[in-house]
């Protein structure tokens, strides 16, 4: 059967071999949906930061969300923590719902099985190494070991994120969630950290993004091609 997510494998068996990768309309509407939400959250998210920091610096006032900072407080003595609230918020409800979206259809479709699965400590140290020499293949349609274990991680920061921020938002109602944290400067160390977690990925996703475009084709158009490789390690054990 056709996964219908993702094909890998030979178009003409008498011509040229090509690599085929595919998206549902359903992968990359959440997919575009979660980038946006997740930049507007994590721009809102510095400018809420920099009113109360938790470590010793702050984040330069153009890469945050929330409006002029001197207008802000000319208008309301707020330095615009009250509209990158309110950004932050509309974010949070875009990113709830694409995720579950994605999740919910990931583990229906067979997509997070046939794609994300099976991976091992073996092949992603083995993955890891090989693309730290840049001497690691990329199969368009195919994830090696690194991109399934960077995909699961943040799939979970995400989900951590998103419970942190409800233990931040309604400390009193959702106490136990609270307690889980830490309490509630944990629940925004944890929320904090997780935020520089796929900061991280998203640096990582845009470089390979820029060094294979062809993946963005799929992402945009639902289907991409490439000439494919003659070999490739597998990346599962």
């Amino acid at each position: 059967m056709t996964d219908p997510t993702q094909t890998a494998g030979v178009l003409n068996p008498g011509a040229m071999q090509v690599d085929v990768q595919r998206h549902p309309v359903v992968v990359r509407l959440t997919h575009w949906f979660m980038a946006f939400a997740i930049l507007v959250m994590i721009g809102s998210g510095w400018r809420i930061y920099n009113a109360s920091p938790i470590f010793d610096f702050r984040f330069p006032e153009p890469l945050t969300l929330g409006g002029d900072v001197e207008a802000a407080l000319a208008r309301h003595n707020d330095p615009g923590v009250a509209s990158a609230i309110a950004w932050h918020f509309a974010g949070m409800w875009i990113l709830a719902a694409a995720y579950l979206l994605f999740m919910f259809w990931g583990l229906i479709s067979g997509h997070f099985w046939r794609d994300f699965l099976p991976v091992g400590p073996r092949a992603f140290i083995s993955d890891f190494i090989a693309a730290a020499r840049f001497q690691l293949p990329h199969r368009l349609g195919t994830y090696n070991a690194v991109q399934k274990v960077f995909y699961w991680g943040v799939l979970a920061l995400v989900a951590v994120m998103l419970v942190s921020g409800i233990a931040i938002w309604k400390p009193v109602q959702t106490y136990p969630l609270e307690v889980l944290f830490g309490g509630f400067q944990g629940a925004r160390i944890i929320h904090f950290l997780g935020m520089a977690g796929i900061v991280a990925f998203l640096l990582v996703h845009i470089t390979l993004v820029a060094l294979v475009p062809t993946t963005l084709v799929a992402m945009v158009l639902g289907k991409a091609s490439a000439p494919a490789h003659t070999s490739h390690p597998e990346a599962g054990a």
